[in-house]
């Protein structure tokens, strides 16, 4: 009877010690959302090849001893098309999905993540956003099943403005973004902050065009010239930054601009050498950071001729693997659970997903355009140019507080 009752317990230990690692060696499907069609396609091409890249990295060694399978999806930029791209994810039987490719598009599928969701106990879905920044996401509009990895709108502006309030040269701004939410919450925050931060400073003008549609800036330059703006705050990305600098360029207007994205493909082509000095971005990462972001940049370089600037795709696979890791498991809901509210350690320091809305809380960079050199060596898209940090704003400081009232499940 002893030895029965001791063999029971030992085949039941090693049963939990089995299901204790039933992650390991998994496949681990994510679903990557975003455009590969229309004049964001270099955009998301080289988001694709990021989050491919980073899977093969992390397959080699991670702490959950998982394996990453990339479905690149392409959604057209169409909240409708992404939706229909969702449903053939699951299909595919799909747990995971990630996008950050316009706030309009995270939107839609925050919203079919919760019906699924609701609708399928023990088939649910996480969402890992990688760059939409609408702080609606995150407050509103938040969700138990989405999590954000970019710095939002709110946390970008918080740091910008603070680095403008010492800059005694800026006095008159324009505001030219994109006419959907994030263009338009660059503008609602940027308002509160200047007028908070140095009521001095003039909102001279202000523009929201159509997102992906304009394929000529000389107007808007021309609008900001005769402004007399001496800077521009803009939150474009992709072919609206690249072709609004190069109309700046050669529309001679030599005002700053401050923006979001500089790094983002065809941008740094576009500015070239004559916008030294004159270009700042706002963001939790950087051309020249060293340690682990060094090495995957090199790497993806090596690999593409192209740059790896979607930095919070390291972040989503740092966090995804410790999860998995510390539930044991690949299941959307105890891997979601152990997300809520983990600190780890990341490319860019410390790091927590905080409970309160699932916004990363991060470190988060003001960089400067100019000449690389022996200290920031780092070339981007080829140019002999690149991103120098000009000012660092711990977690702390670049954090914005968070009306989200988390439904859990």
């Amino acid at each position: 009877m002893r030895f029965g009752k001791f063999g029971w317990l030992l085949a039941l230990g090693l049963l939990g010690s089995v299901n204790a690692w039933a992650q390991k060696g998994e496949t681990v499907k994510i679903a990557w959302i975003d455009p590969l069609s229309g004049l964001m396609a270099p955009v998301g091409s080289n988001q694709l090849k990021t989050l491919q890249y980073l899977a093969e990295e992390y397959n080699k060694n991670n702490v959950a001893g998982v394996k990453f399978e990339i479905l690149g999806l392409d959604n057209k930029l169409s909240p409708a098309e992404s939706l229909n791209q969702l449903k053939s994810a699951m299909d595919q039987g799909v747990r995971y999905i990630t996008q950050g490719n316009g706030s309009s598009v995270a939107g839609a599928l925050i919203d079919a993540v919760n019906k699924h969701n609701e609708r399928n106990p023990g088939k649910e879905i996480i969402f890992l956003n990688h760059s939409a920044v609408d702080p609606d996401f995150t407050n509103s509009k938040c969700s138990y099943w989405h999590f954000r990895f970019d710095a939002d709108t709110s946390m970008k502006i918080e740091a910008l403005t603070t680095f403008i309030k010492d800059q005694p040269s800026v006095k008159k701004v324009y505001l030219l973004n994109q006419n959907y939410s994030h263009g338009q919450q660059v503008v609602k925050y940027a308002k509160e902050n200047l007028a908070r931060k140095r009521p001095d400073i003039q909102i001279v003008g202000e523009d929201l065009h159509p997102l992906a549609q304009v394929r000529d800036f000389a107007p808007y330059i021309a609008k900001i010239k005769a402004s007399g703006a001496d800077s521009v705050i803009t939150g474009n990305w992709g072919s609206d930054l690249a072709l609004l600098v190069k109309a700046a360029n050669e529309g001679g207007y030599t005002g700053k601009f401050f923006t979001y994205y500089t790094g983002v493909t065809g941008t740094p082509t576009a500015l070239g050498q004559t916008s030294e000095g004159r270009v700042f971005q706002v963001s939790y990462a950087h051309y020249n950071m060293g340690g682990v972001m060094a090495k995957y940049m090199a790497g993806f370089k090596a690999k593409n001729n192209d740059d790896l600037y979607t930095g919070s795709m390291v972040s989503i696979f740092d966090l995804l693997t410790q999860a998995m890791a510390q539930a044991k498991s690949t299941d959307p809901v105890k891997v979601a659970a152990a997300m809520h509210g983990m600190k780890f350690k990341g490319f860019n320091g410390d790091m927590e997903m905080r409970k309160l809305d699932h916004q990363l809380q991060q470190t988060i960079f003001i960089t400067v355009w100019q000449k690389a050199d022996k200290k920031y060596p780092y070339s981007a898209e080829n140019t002999g140019m690149t991103l120098a940090p000009v000012k660092t704003f711990e977690p702390y400081v670049s954090s914005t507080p968070t009306s989200c009232q988390m439904k859990m499940p």
